[in-house]
């Protein structure tokens, strides 16, 4: 049978997730689980000490200027989804200053345990995508978002939408600032959301980079590059230590219509072994049912 170059590469990309699949990913996994993914399953954040849910509640579906579709919900709606989100086993929920969603996540969560779930959220340095001009430095703004999300620490605190190679050097100033509210307890992990290959490279040899979130996905899609590209920088991160937050995984809605690329990409990252966390921008505990379903059924794959 004759095929395609795009359904090849897409084959050539299910393939490599599943060969990447080894013996580094099953020392992670304990021997005698089930023989298929949990979704809600806590699993380690790389060296940072912390642990997660597998499947993450990402709140910044199209988000910009402190709004997203979540916040677009409603109060009700959004929070009442972070509740159903808590109540099925997700306990990672990533945010961000540009979402403007962690008032939300304080409200639909107070009752709750602060130490049962991981907050990931994200500052917001490049010129544009919030209301004021305005952009202080690092510490300044986690004070900030500390009253926001009614806490007195931040699991992992991301520099935003990075695509600079030379970022190392260009934002060392906020990097150092976040250091030191690691080492007093203020951030528990530090890192950045990447938007670019170059980027993404840049933070495998970052010995500052705690964790990552880049995006990923069997397609393409929303990316920043192909996935036989992309998927061997993940796997340097993971092998550096560092976790690994997949994001676009749904390519950002573009598969919602399609079951086979839905099931097709899930199985693509989790074969991977490189992607800790999965963060998916739902907009109703339907979606989290289907994402959860087509998770558990990918086999694990065992050292």
């Amino acid at each position: 049978m004759k095929l395609g170059r795009r359904e090849f590469i897409v084959r050539s990309a299910v393939g490599l997730g599943l060969g990447l699949t080894g013996c580094r990913f099953g020392t992670v996994l304990r021997r005698g689980r089930p023989g298929f993914f949990d979704p809600y399953e806590r699993v380690p954040l790389g060296k940072t000490g912390l642990t997660a849910s597998r499947v993450s509640f990402g709140t910044g579906m199209k988000g910009s200027m402190r709004q997203s579709n979540q916040t677009r919900l409603g109060k009700e709606k959004f929070e009442s989804l972070i509740r159903a989100a808590y109540e099925r086993g997700i306990r990672t929920f990533d945010m961000a200053d540009l979402y403007g969603t962690h008032e939300y996540l304080a409200r639909a969560l107070k009752d709750k345990d602060r130490g049962d779930y991981v907050i990931t959220t994200k500052i917001w340095w490049r010129p544009g995508g919030l209301p004021e001009e305005e952009r202080p430095d690092a510490d300044v703004i986690v004070s900030r978002f500390l009253k926001e999300l009614q806490t007195d620490y931040i699991d992992a605190l991301l520099l935003h939408c990075v695509t600079s190679a030379e970022w190392p050097q260009e934002l060392r100033e906020q990097m150092d600032i976040l250091a030191g509210l690691k080492e007093k307890g203020i951030v528990r992990a530090h890192g950045l959301s990447c938007h670019s290959l170059g980027a993404l490279e840049a933070a495998a040899g970052e010995p500052w980079v705690d964790l990552v979130n880049a995006r990923i996905n069997a397609y393409g899609v929303k990316m920043d590059g192909p996935p036989e590209k992309v998927a061997p920088v993940l796997q340097k991160l993971h092998e550096a230590g560092k976790a690994v937050v997949g994001m676009k995984l749904i390519g950002e809605g573009k598969f919602r219509d399609d079951e086979e690329k839905r099931d097709r990409s899930v199985s693509f990252v989790l074969g991977l072994g490189s992607v800790d966390v999965m963060t998916v921008g739902f907009e109703s505990s339907d979606e989290i049912d289907d994402f959860a379903a087509r998770v558990r059924k990918v086999p694990r794959r065992y050292a």
